[in-house]
């Protein structure tokens, strides 16, 4: 063997072994981003579990929903308390966003269904001060922002087709 070969196999070897330990860190690093994205989804999880116990027992006790109830006090108790109801399903399909379960479409999609209930509209109206108060660069505000303009599309729809109303955002 040439010294030239030598040095060529030398420096072959070399480029394997680092190309071997690059992909090791990067196999590494993506196990900890998915380790991350599993902690992050849990932790989703069980916030919703706990946000979705804590609004039960206000719509189920009306001196509970005292607490939180930061609607309109001219409206009924019972629409408030459905209002409750509302935000639950609302805050659910924010999850599911969040937990990225459902992309930007998917939740628009969704949240296109549930806007043809005359009372989610009305909750929708009702929490407006709520969403005044979120930072306006927040992921919450600009999902706010664009089911305001879902809802103004809703409104100015010409056609009974309420499925096709509207343009899904890309993700």
């Amino acid at each position: 063997m040439t010294a030239t070969t030598a040095t060529l196999a030398a420096h072959q070897w070399r480029t394997e072994k680092t190309r071997q330990h690059e992909r090791r860190l990067e196999l590494e690093a993506r196990r900890l981003e998915l380790e991350a994205l599993a902690i992050r989804r849990t932790a989703l999880a069980h916030q919703q579990r706990m946000h979705w116990e804590l609004l039960a027992r206000a719509i189920d006790d009306p001196s509970l929903a005292e607490v939180i109830d930061t609607y309109d006090q001219s409206i009924p108790a019972e629409r408030r308390r459905q209002f409750f109801y509302a935000n639950a399903w609302y805050v659910h399909l924010y999850h599911l966003y969040q937990a990225e379960l459902y992309n930007r479409e998917e939740l628009y999609t969704r949240l296109r269904e549930f806007f043809q209930s005359p009372v989610f509209r009305e909750y929708w109206e009702a929490s407006r001060h709520n969403r005044a108060s979120l930072e306006d660069s927040s992921e919450e505000a600009q999902v706010g922002r664009m089911v305001d303009g879902l809802v103004r599309e809703i409104d100015e729809a010409d056609t009974d087709e309420w499925w096709v109303v509207g343009d899904p955002p890309a993700d």
